[in-house]
């Protein structure tokens, strides 16, 4: 009773650590979300783009003209001294509502520009933390083996003053424990450099330590590959970009097609009359309205504005049909990796139990002087191998899981 209670401790133990350590992530997530100027230069792209709707969908400015005779106009009421004139352009109906659903189907296609950017960032960022983690862990692993090479090494240096084996047992492990430590200094100097580029993901300070779980958590995709593949064609960032420039140039065919209607213009003139000849005071002239028109004659441009927006949008249905086997094909070898590394995850999780048991029995025997001291070299290589090899198997399921969110939008 007593075992169970203190297995059942553990396990509760266990997922709250993994909980928190995934709770920690989404904070990082969050800060990258706040801080990283690629994302903030996207957003104020977007807001940018929003600025356009009221600009192209006001008015031509009106014009207003002062005009000075020179010469005054003599008229039966007294010369004209100068005149003022405004007047207001008009474009055809419908034209200004066209300019604006243009500019706001752009503005949302820069939206899915800025979500495909912070998408792809958290991708990054959780892949960059699944390196770190992988790293911290093989500097981990590494020092537990030198610490069984140390061992192991005072065995052999017992054995060696006993007479009992020759010195080349010593000169091995030697060699052995100068190879890993070699091996750890790299991967203490690549921990650093992995750190400095998820501060720099999440525009913190450089030196700022990355918390990682013990053990890395293994969940599983909750969608199988028909059901992802779906959810990418209906919620994938770079297609709904291209949907939304597609419904943009669906607007500006619309708007090429206004553009070749007439326009107006509506003003009015008002003439200052000076004093006559009889030094009287003249009548001011008051002119309204004033009516123009501008007449599309050359139609063979509006013509070809609207046979351009045909070629652009064909040209962008099959970009999209393009992105879209693209991003199958992406996901297929992401698939791939993905049950990849879940299967590695049960192998090496039993090779590694395996292959400790196993040098738990060698290291006996060779205290007993039965066993060649090659063999347990040879066994804490694969004690060593399996489990770089564990963790790097969670952390790539982890990574493929990750870029299959990804492809998906979230």
């Amino acid at each position: 009773m007593k075992k169970q209670r203190y297995f059942i401790g553990m396990l509760l133990l266990l997922v709250s650590s993994l909980l928190s350590a995934q709770q920690e992530l989404e904070g990082y997530l969050q800060v990258a979300a706040e801080n990283n100027p690629g994302l903030k230069a996207k957003f104020n792209e977007y807001m940018a783009a929003l600025e356009v709707a009221p600009q192209v969908g006001a008015l031509p400015d009106p014009t207003v003209a002062f005009g000075y005779f020179i010469s005054p106009v003599q008229t039966r009421v007294g010369p004209q001294q100068f005149k003022i004139s405004a007047s207001q352009m008009f474009p055809w109906f419908g034209t200004l509502k066209a300019k604006e659903n243009v500019s706001v189907q752009m503005a949302k296609a820069k939206y899915e520009v800025f979500l495909e950017t912070r998408s792809k960032l958290f991708s990054e960022v959780r892949a960059t933390y699944f390196n770190v983690y992988l790293n911290r862990k093989a500097i981990e692993i590494t020092r537990e083996n030198l610490t069984i090479l140390n061992t192991l090494q005072k065995l052999a240096n017992i054995k060696v003053e006993a007479g009992k084996v020759s010195a080349v047992d010593e000169y091995r492990i030697e060699m052995e424990i100068g190879d890993l430590e070699n091996q750890l200094a790299l991967l203490v100097d690549k921990q650093y450099a992995l750190e400095v580029m998820f501060n720099n993901l999440l525009n913190v300070e450089k030196q700022q330590a990355v918390a990682t779980p013990d053990i890395l958590w293994t969940d599983d995709l909750a969608l199988g590959k028909e059901q992802v593949m779906d959810s990418i064609r209906s919620n994938n960032h770079q297609l709904l970009d291209l949907s939304l420039q597609q419904e943009a140039l669906a607007y500006r065919k619309e708007l090429a097609g206004k553009l070749g209607g007439p326009g107006f213009s509506v003003g009015m003139d008002y003439t200052i009359v000076g004093k006559g000849d009889n030094n009287m005071a003249g009548t001011d002239a008051f002119v309204f309205p004033m009516v123009g028109i501008t007449i599309p004659l050359y139609r063979n441009k509006y013509r070809a504005m609207v046979n351009e927006l045909v070629y652009l949008q064909e040209a962008k249905e099959l970009e999209k049909a393009d992105k879209g086997n693209l991003l199958e094909t992406v996901l297929e070898n992401t698939w791939k990796g993905y049950l990849d590394a879940d299967r590695r995850i049960g192998l090496f999780h039993s090779q590694l139990g395996l292959a400790g048991q196993s040098l738990n029995i060698l290291e006996t025997e060779y205290a007993t002087g039965n066993r060649n001291f090659e063999e347990i070299l040879r066994m804490e290589r694969k004690v060593l191998k399996y489990g770089l090899e564990l963790e790097m198997a969670r952390s790539d399921k982890q990574a493929a899981i990750s870029f299959i969110n990804y492809l998906m939008g979230q």
